[in-house]
């Protein structure tokens, strides 16, 4: 009997089914009002928020703001049309794309629109059937799915767990070996649940031994760690070991877009064969020289990075002194973590946000183990000593 597809759309089968009905517009869905900021307005009442990645302040930095309305007065959101293969290439991009590769490190680099469509299609580009993916675990819904897209082998290795990574390095020899081969290795910059690094370092000492690509996203990771803020790589010494680098604009950089870094010959094969972008109407100049203008300011303004980290500090250490578990956080991302049910999670969440008017995200199965609840608490340059307090 042929099924209407119609019928697999039940909602409560989805991964956040359970919470969707009662939920939707208050636990998912919700709406912030007013000035994006560490206090904004939700259900008429003020909240201390700590739910936005806006980690360096830049999406409310006068200078910035003044900077896009004068772009979006020039040029409009339109400008320019169609993809950046056919007839949307400019020099912006192209200038964009020289100052991220030389600030991470890398020969060259390629814009996206999204980072979670530069992600998934990335990583589509990169393999063929015959090639090995071994990829941490824990790792983003983006990597998921691109991953998801490969028609060859996929393993997984525990969450930063070098031992096993080893283990799955020695099958996926002897696999890639019988199809003529290679092996791609995927992890995180930064985990965004936990605030964990990966563990990049250990992972690029394995190359001594084994024979494979290294892909990182680290969207969390870039702009707020190593000493100039280029990541990830840069704070643990290994961005010659980091074959391919990818970040977003959408946090540091408080805007839309994403990029990937490699050496040149894989960015101009990228250039052709990422279709996701060779199909896609070009990221819009106001983006595009937006980005540069961030990225300038990322650089020169150190105080950025110093007040998101002394903000993390203070937070972490008060919840630890009074009692919580705020696990084993490397990043600006504080998590805090309960064990109960989704009801306990539910119940937890409304009070914290009528009771103390503290608006943060909660987190439960299936994004991480069934019984553990987990309050993400992302600190920002923006957040005051009283909104420590």
């Amino acid at each position: 009997m042929v099924k209407d597809i119609l019928d697999n759309l039940v909602l409560e089968k989805g991964a956040f089914g359970n919470v969707a009905k009662e939920g939707h517009g208050y636990i998912t869905f919700p709406k912030l009002t007013g000035k994006l900021g560490s206090r904004m307005m939700f259900n008429g009442k003020e909240k201390i928020v700590w739910s936005l990645n806006d980690y360096l302040g830049l999406a409310t930095d006068p200078e910035i703001a003044k900077s896009d309305a004068e772009l979006a007065q020039e040029y409009g959101m339109a400008y320019p049309m169609g993809s950046r293969i056919m007839s949307g290439n400019q020099e912006a991009h192209e200038k964009l794309e020289r100052d991220l590769a030389d600030f991470v490190g890398k020969e060259a680099a390629m814009l996206f629109n999204f980072g979670y469509q530069g992600v998934f299609s990335s990583i589509d580009a990169l393999l063929t059937r015959r090639d090995v993916v071994i990829y941490d675990e824990e790792s983003h819904a983006c990597i998921m799915d691109g991953v998801r897209l490969h028609l060859g082998k996929r393993m997984v290795f525990k969450h930063n767990d070098i031992d096993h990574l080893e283990q799955q390095l020695l099958k996926a020899e002897k696999l890639a070996d019988k199809t003529n081969g290679g092996i791609l290795v995927i992890s995180e910059g930064v985990f965004s649940m936990k605030g964990e690094q990966g563990k990049l370092k250990e992972i690029v000492a394995l190359k001594e031994r084994f024979k494979f690509r290294l892909f990182i996203d680290d969207a969390h990771g870039f702009g707020v760690l190593g000493k100039r803020g280029s990541g990830a790589a840069e704070e643990q010494g290994v961005i010659d070991g980091i074959d391919f680098y990818f970040s977003t604009f959408a946090k540091s950089m408080a805007s839309i877009g994403a990029f990937i870094a490699a050496d040149k010959k894989v960015i101009e094969y990228f250039y052709y064969n990422i279709r996701s972008q060779v199909f896609a109407k070009s990221l819009p100049i106001v983006l595009t020289k937006g980005a540069i203008n961030r990225l300038d300011k990322l650089k020169k303004d150190d105080f950025r990075r110093e007040k998101v980290w002394n903000t993390a500090h203070a937070l972490r250490d008060g919840l630890s002194n009074i009692g919580f578990n705020v696990g084993k956080s490397e990043s600006p991302i504080t998590p805090v973590y309960f064990s109960g049910s989704i009801d306990v999670a539910r119940r937890t969440l409304i009070s914290l946000r009528e009771e103390h008017n503290i608006f943060c995200s909660g987190v439960i199965y299936p994004v991480v183990p069934k019984g553990t609840i987990l309050f993400r608490l992302v600190s920002t340059a923006n957040h005051s000593e009283e909104d420590i307090s």
